[in-house]
């Protein structure tokens, strides 16, 4: 991605919307939205292998393992607006499990992309599943979409669920229950 390319096409964008990009408080802008767009859609150059940094461990645990209430921030692909929330992934791990910071690391790979929430709910539960080969992962997700809230519907409350299950979470309506009780519950 080259930063002067995208400076060029805001200060296009400022010139377009009938701005002066040499006003005092839009002459460092073009860099500065250059700079955002760079690490908001820093997902597409990180390299899993890299990030997972060998911290996957042969271990005999056996029961759900649970990260909850992940921050994820990301731009809608249609709008180029920020729709951000919690995610919430599990997996019963099948003599393998991962360093659990890895987890939100692995949300973030593809957050950090042009995205959709549904698209973005499989690649997560994708990656875990790749990664770990797991007996079965689940990831719901909460967001709340800037397209929805700023322009079209106008409904600034309105919350996106999405959810993606493999294996046991999938087959088993016991473990899926038990999954989305412990992510609803708090564990309290």
């Amino acid at each position: 991605m080259e930063k002067n390319k995208i400076k060029d096409a805001v200060l296009d964008i400022l010139k377009e919307l009938g701005e002066d990009p040499r006003r005092e408080g839009l002459i460092k802008t073009p860099e500065r939205v250059a700079e955002a767009m760079q690490f908001l859609t820093s997902g597409y150059s990180m390299d899993m292998k890299e990030l997972l940094n060998e911290a996957i461990f042969t271990d005999p645990a056996d029961g759900m393992i649970i990260v909850r209430d992940i921050e994820v921030y990301s731009l809608c692909e249609h709008h180029m607006l920020p729709f951000f929330g919690r995610a919430h992934i599990g997996y019963i791990p099948d003599k393998k499990i991962i360093g659990l910071s890895k987890i939100p690391r692995i949300v973030d790979v593809f957050a950090r992309r042009l995205q959709i929430q549904e698209r973005l709910t499989v690649e997560i539960q994708n990656a875990v599943s790749e990664i770990l080969q797991p007996l079965g992962v689940g990831v719901v997700m909460k967001c709340k979409h800037m397209c929805m809230m700023m322009r079209g519907v106008e409904k600034q409350n309105s919350e996106v669920f999405t959810s993606s299950m493999s294996g046991v979470f999938r087959s088993n309506t016991g473990t899926r229950a038990e999954f989305l009780e412990l992510v609803n519950s708090g564990c309290a």
